[in-house]
């Protein structure tokens, strides 16, 4: 099956993972490899599966909790029948290998649907093959198992009940601003509400829910889309990323006319998300007339419970975290274990600051404040920090000083 190079809407491409090349004995030794290799992702809970010729070898990487980790290698003879393999899952031209491809593919494991994206890209010693795993059989994501909690959610509630404006959710890529979204998706999702979202790729398959994709070869850009979903009656539109300003403007234009509008935006923290869409162009009289709040994220590993251990942390790693030198406090650190192969973590949950706008931060905003004024007022209502969400995180041990400030630290200018 060819496949046009580059596309950005590849059809699913249906395997089993028991499937067998009656044909061609030696080709069942790769599908079963490959199929392995899946198998064993999808037990460790990894989001992608790194495939990375070098000289002499091809080396198999997984990303588990957010870090890459360094499975095992294949003989570099094995290598070609490999990447066939997993370009014919995708429906990719498996005899085009000088420029990059794209494919999908759904396949079966452990009764778990898996939905396969299959990117491709030439190297000096090969074509790189990355697979991201989306498991779409799994559990129902919510508010609560995304990691909201206490006065974080009372705000995330409080958003959601607002029938127009705009509400933003912002962080680095990785952070699990998709998933967030998913969630809030998940939630307002009715029978009496028309909810239509512009997402590129479409990652979660949501009921009751009508997803379209961005497809800029033909023209399927998201400021187009989102003109065209405002003639389709919507209540609710989510947009996947606002990138410019075009697409800013009619976000807010839509959100002042009565609909309300859920989108991401790349920023380091909540309150810059402000001076991130002024900078695109958007007129900060119409920010502050829609913008209801601000969501901002990171991703955390958490400590592993089975070898968890109490300490006595650094003057450093108390200051780091707005603590006195003389606090008597205990932190925790994971020692390493076969559990959680000797890193010290195990799982992740997302860390929050949310940022509600209130009359005096709206006038503000329109007279032209930046950031550092902002802020001020927010910190005196009742904004809660990254630092401060993750220093409870810390005191109650679910995560490390270390993680903490990885999470701190890429919040900073």
């Amino acid at each position: 099956m060819k496949r046009e190079v580059g596309t950005s809407t590849p059809d699913i491409v249906p395997v089993q993972m028991n499937q067998t090349d009656a044909g061609n004995a030696s080709a069942a030794p790769t599908i079963r490899f490959v199929n392995s290799v899946i198998e064993r992702a999808f037990l460790e809970r990894a989001s992608d599966i790194h495939l990375e010729p070098q000289e002499g070898e091809m080396v198999v990487r997984m990303r588990i909790d957010g870090i890459l980790r360094k499975i095992l290698t294949v003989p570099a003879n094995l290598q070609s029948n490999v990447i066939s393999r997993l370009k014919i899952m995708g429906g990719m031209n498996i005899s085009e290998r000088k420029i990059p491809q794209d494919g999908r593919a759904m396949v079966q494991v452990r009764h778990h649907e898996i939905d396969l994206r299959i990117s491709s890209m030439p190297t000096i010693y090969g074509e790189k093959i990355v697979l991201r795993l989306l498991d779409k059989s799994g559990h129902t994501i919510t508010k609560q198992s995304i990691g909201l909690e206490g006065t974080d959610l009372q705000k995330y509630d409080a958003l959601l009940k607002n029938s127009s404006g705009v509400i933003l959710i912002v962080g680095p890529t990785g952070s699990g601003k998709s998933t967030t979204m998913c969630a809030m998706l998940q939630e307002l999702a009715n029978e009496e509400t028309n909810l239509m979202t512009l997402e590129d790729p479409v990652e979660y398959n949501i009921p009751g829910v009508n997803q379209c994709q961005i497809n800029e070869k033909t023209g399927m850009t998201f400021a187009a889309g989102l003109r065209a979903i405002l003639r389709q009656d919507p209540d609710v539109i989510s947009v996947g990323e606002i990138r410019d300003g075009e697409t800013g403007a009619i976000a807010i234009r839509a959100a002042i006319t009565g609909h309300l509008v859920l989108s991401t935006l790349h920023t380091n923290d909540a309150v810059s998300a402000i001076d991130r869409l002024v900078d695109i162009g958007v007129e900060p009289y119409l920010i502050s007339s829609a913008l209801r709040g601000v969501i901002s994220q990171r991703l955390v590993r958490k400590v592993c419970p089975h070898c968890k251990k109490a300490y006595r942390p650094e003057a450093e790693e108390l200051a780091m975290l707005g603590l006195p030198e003389d606090a008597n406090v205990q932190f925790y650190r994971g020692e390493g274990c076969h559990e959680c192969y000797h890193t010290g973590y195990k799982g992740r949950r997302a860390v929050f600051e949310i940022f509600m706008l209130n009359g005096r931060i709206r006038r503000m905003i329109t007279e032209g404040a930046k950031y550092d004024a902002l802020l001020r007022a927010a910190v005196e209502t009742n904004f809660v920090t990254m630092r401060e969400n993750c220093r409870n995180l810390v005191l109650r041990g679910e995560i490390s000083a270390a993680e903490a400030a990885r999470a701190i630290n890429s919040t900073a200018d």
